[in-house]
């Protein structure tokens, strides 16, 4: 989906939250791709135990490649919180830059769907 720039802080958090259950009990990543002018970032994040508390994050920015590290659920929390939040006022920002770049947009979706290293 493409990122709501009109939803309040509560609503950011309780989306995210809902995302993390599911990443924790499902086989899902969430992915969240940021387009800008030249430049894309997908970053992904997928449960690395079977309790949700340590994630995989792989981040592929199209002028580094991809980086994976592990993270707590904290930080993941926090992480697309931070995403999600800064996507309001990006997109006011970038609305000036034309079509090259486009929406930020966060999915959920099959971890055999996701795109690998």
């Amino acid at each position: 989906m493409t990122v709501p720039t009109d939803r309040d802080h509560a609503s950011v958090v309780a989306l995210v939250e809902c995302a993390l259950v599911e990443l924790t009990h499902e086989a899902v990543g969430a992915v969240f791709i940021s387009q800008q002018v030249g430049r894309s970032t997908r970053t992904q994040y997928v449960a690395g135990d079977d309790v949700g508390e340590q994630f995989q994050k792989r981040r592929f920015d199209d002028r580094l490649g991809w980086h994976e590290t592990t993270i707590p659920r904290r930080a993941v929390r926090d992480e697309l919180i931070t995403q999600l939040s800064r996507s309001a006022s990006t997109a006011a920002e970038r609305s000036g830059e034309g079509a090259a770049s486009g929406p930020d947009v966060f999915v959920v979706k099959p971890v055999r769907e996701l795109r690998t290293p």
